[in-house]
């Protein structure tokens, strides 16, 4: 997606928002378009207070003048504009490649209505289709829930930047574990998060309400069936 575009399908997301919201702030390329024309409308008057998913959203947000708040003052969120990886036909998503995919999902099921932006390249038909499901663990489980999840089927690789071991804003590890189509998300994403070492893992299901998606021929809107 061009930059033009992202700048365009994050223009759709913010009239989404309200005076008087509190706002969960994603994480990504697209998210900081988004933030940055929220800071843009902040300037002009919009009384908002946002709650970001992680440190870097976080700092684009003070550089763009938008007002932070924390779960200690507002533990509910109107709503959160956020990007992913993979959408399915239902709205499930594979969210994370990042690296916030726990801050993401607190701030996720913690909010009123998840609106996600995406282009239409990252729309599949079953999720795992392309991207791998990222698994955030805590760094002394690393060997135990790699071994495990390459039992159930597919490599899971710890994610590196840079030739280092990535690190999350939590200070953890995450595994990109090429899992495939996945059957059952919801399914799967329980079973992961019931895993001892496991924080949390990239797939979010039933927490999406609207995806916006750009593409050459414009924006388009796909709402969750109720």
């Amino acid at each position: 997606m061009s930059d033009a575009l992202k700048r365009e399908a994050a223009i759709a997301a913010l009239g989404e928002v309200r005076n008087g919201m509190i706002v969960g702030l994603g994480t990504g390329s697209t998210a900081s378009h988004f933030i940055r024309e929220l800071g843009a409308r902040v300037r002009k008057g919009l009384d908002i207070a946002g709650i970001p998913t992680s440190e870097a959203s976080r700092r684009l947000a003070e550089e763009c003048g938008v007002p932070l708040t924390d779960f200690s003052a507002h533990p509910a969120i109107d709503i959160t504009v956020d990007g992913a990886d993979e959408v399915s036909p239902n709205l499930e998503l594979i969210k994370g490649l990042g690296g916030a995919l726990v801050r993401e999902k607190l701030v996720a099921s913690a909010s009123a209505r998840l609106v996600i932006v995406v282009d239409d390249t990252k729309l599949v038909e079953r999720l795992g289709s392309r991207a791998p499901i990222p698994v955030e663990i805590v760094p002394f489980a690393v060997d135990v829930v790699r071994n495990r999840l390459q039992k159930m089927g597919g490599e899971a690789r710890v994610r590196e930047k840079d030739g280092q071991p990535f690190i999350s804003d939590n200070g953890n590890l995450v595994l990109d574990w090429m899992h495939g189509v996945i059957a059952q998300p919801a399914a799967l994403e329980q079973k992961l998060k019931a895993m001892t070492g496991v924080v949390d893992c990239g797939i979010f299901a039933g927490l999406a309400n609207r995806v916006i998606v750009a593409d050459p021929g414009g924006i388009r809107k796909m709402d969750r069936r109720s």
